[in-house]
């Protein structure tokens, strides 16, 4: 008798692990489309914050050129505090944004620390890495990836293309899927992308990642009819 109410109670246990993994993955599913539906479009709010803290995403070489053509014309006092990001290998590109800001805080009277704070982070590879050592350097980037996002918690990440971008853009995502923090994600693909997209703008438009995702040709526009063609930013 024992025996047989052990074994029912065994039986009625794992029915019920079964159906509560079921319930939370069903939940955590309609979560998801939940965020792919609400990505880009506007905020319910009764009032817009004054500023909003916004990540941008630096990459090496025209990457950099092209970010900084874009924030040439972003409004400062809108998108502020700003938090540069680039690769931990990449010094230019912070020496670059950092010549911005500070002739921005010559013009305004306001100290640079008040509104840009600079930051590197790990690659997940290097170019000519192997594979098999890049899945532990992928490991610690993604930590690393993380632990920023967690200090930021940005309300708008801009970003155009570098592979360090992905990794940061997909922990936003899940932080909006878990309620941590709701980022509106603005992808511009580069203008060296004249006929597919680069691996990280594909990999946030097939995964509905990105909020905005924008292409400079028309051809890439109608290849990927989700994207928003504006012409050559350069």
């Amino acid at each position: 008798m024992d025996e047989g109410n052990g074994c029912c109670f065994s039986i009625l246990a794992s029915k019920f692990t079964v159906t509560f993994a079921t319930i939370i993955l069903t939940l955590m599913l309609i979560r998801v489309l939940y965020v792919i539906y609400r990505s880009g479009k506007p905020l319910l709010r009764s009032k817009a914050p004054r500023a909003l803290r916004t990540l941008i995403v630096l990459g090496s070489g025209g990457h950099t050129a092209e970010m900084l053509n874009l924030l040439s014309v972003l409004q400062k006092e809108r998108f502020s505090p700003r938090f540069y990001v680039a690769a931990a290998t990449d010094n230019m590109s912070l020496q670059k944004v950092r010549t911005l800001e500070n002739s921005l805080a010559d013009e305004t009277g306001v100290k640079v620390e008040e509104t840009a704070q600079f930051m590197q982070i790990y690659r997940s590879r290097e170019v000519g890495q192997s594979y098999l050592t890049s899945v532990w350097t992928t490991l610690i980037a993604t930590a690393h990836a993380l632990w920023i996002m967690f200090k930021i918690r940005p309300q708008v990440i801009l970003c155009n293309g570098p592979g360090t971008c992905f990794p940061l853009c997909a922990i936003a995502f899940f932080f909006k899927v878990v309620g941590i923090r709701w980022s509106s994600i603005f992808y511009v693909e580069s203008i060296a992308r004249v006929r597919r997209l680069s691996l990280s703008g594909l990999l946030l438009y097939k995964l509905q990642i990105a909020d905005q995702f924008f292409v400079q040709w028309p051809q890439l526009q109608r290849q990927y009819p989700r994207a928003h063609y504006v012409g050559c930013l350069m």
